[in-house]
């Protein structure tokens, strides 16, 4: 197919460089002498039989095939939104071209079909790298709609991955929607599991391990997003621009992104609040057991933990080092590492 193509484009290279080398030396008249005219005409020719040989694939199927590609792992709205782009462009192809048509010449008829395919490719292209704000600008204004409604989509921050919570309170069921991974987001933990430094690499490692267990768990949707927001230089800023064109959650850990969001009116799902959330709401009084399993910052103090993590401080507790110990809750303080509780050992008929 691909030879077919080069030698179609060879001949349409040499007729037209025939054509157009005769109207050169037309043009030339004492230029050009006519000993030597042959000999250009023949040059002429070759150089635009070579060029359409060789130029034609990229013309014609090197272009077919991306589009091809991109046509298929495009969806149902950027389908219409490029054919709707290339509709526009050929149309201001056309307007053009009637005063282009009067002039006459290889120009007038050449010019018109040439710049309607121009403005069409001009038009897609533009579309394309708008695709994500124009969609989501679109789908506001659809029969029924009432403007931008929230979406059920969930993208995903770096962060969050890396955590690995997100893969058991994904299994729970708790996040309803689909998870949306943003291309930038892959690359980011691409070059994290690429870093020099161990630790990063780890990281970044069982970052991509958590993404491959979310796209391997049946309860959990996860879908990666090709945009990718090339005018934006942080990871953060292409989150919340993501967000705000998909009136879409942001799932992080990260305080500071949560607190920017929070200021844009963007929604956020951050772990570190869900886990101390679900945390035992313990009040001063209540009576529970606990094992004292090492020293606290005062003296005297002994330090427990809840099954979920929660540090007891326990009052005069050192010395039931390594033992389950009867307390008392005295105090409970949110703080913003968590909760913590202060207690004291129950005693006897207590």
């Amino acid at each position: 197919m691909t030879r077919t193509i080069q030698f179609t484009g060879a001949l349409l290279g040499t007729l037209i460089g025939f054509a157009l080398g005769l109207t050169l030396l037309q043009r030339a008249g004492d230029l050009i002498e006519s000993a030597n005219r042959p000999a250009f005409l023949t040059a002429f020719v070759v150089a635009s039989l070579l060029f359409g040989y060789l130029a034609i694939p990229y013309i014609t199927i090197y272009p077919v095939r991306r589009a091809v590609g991109s046509l298929s792992e495009a969806g149902a709205g950027e389908f219409a939104l490029g054919v709707g782009a290339i509709v526009v462009g050929l149309l201001m192809g056309v307007l053009l071209g009637v005063p282009l048509s009067q002039m006459g010449g290889v120009l007038g008829s050449v010019g018109p079909p040439i710049v309607s395919l121009f403005l069409a490719f001009i038009m897609l292209a533009a579309t394309m790298y708008k695709r994500d704000v124009l969609l989501g600008a679109l789908s506001g204004m659809l029969p029924g709609s009432r403007g931008r409604r929230a979406t059920n989509q969930v993208v995903v921050d770096t962060s969050a991955v890396i955590d690995g919570r997100i893969v058991d309170i994904a299994r729970t069921g708790f996040v309803l929607g689909t998870l949306v991974v943003p291309r930038f987001v892959l690359d980011e933990l691409q070059r994290i599991a690429d870093s020099p430094d161990a630790m990063r690499r780890n990281r970044g490692r069982r970052g991509l391990e958590m993404l491959s267990a979310l796209q391997k768990d049946p309860v959990t949707t996860v879908e990666v997003s090709e945009a990718t927001y090339p005018e934006v230089a942080e990871v953060d800023a292409k989150l919340m621009a993501y967000a705000r064109d998909h009136t879409a959650a942001i799932l992080t850990n990260d305080y500071n992104l949560n607190r920017v969001a929070d200021l844009q009116g963007i929604r956020v799902l951050n772990i570190n609040e869900l886990a101390n959330a679900v945390k035992s709401v313990l009040h001063p009084g209540e009576e529970m057991s606990v094992r004292i399993i090492q020293e606290g910052k005062e003296a005297g103090q002994g330090v427990g933990y809840l099954d979920d993590g929660t540090m007891i401080v326990v009052e005069g507790g050192l010395r039931h080092l390594n033992t389950d110990l009867p307390i008392t809750v005295t105090r409970v303080l949110q703080t913003v590492a968590g909760r913590m509780i202060f207690a004291q050992p129950r005693t006897e008929g207590g």
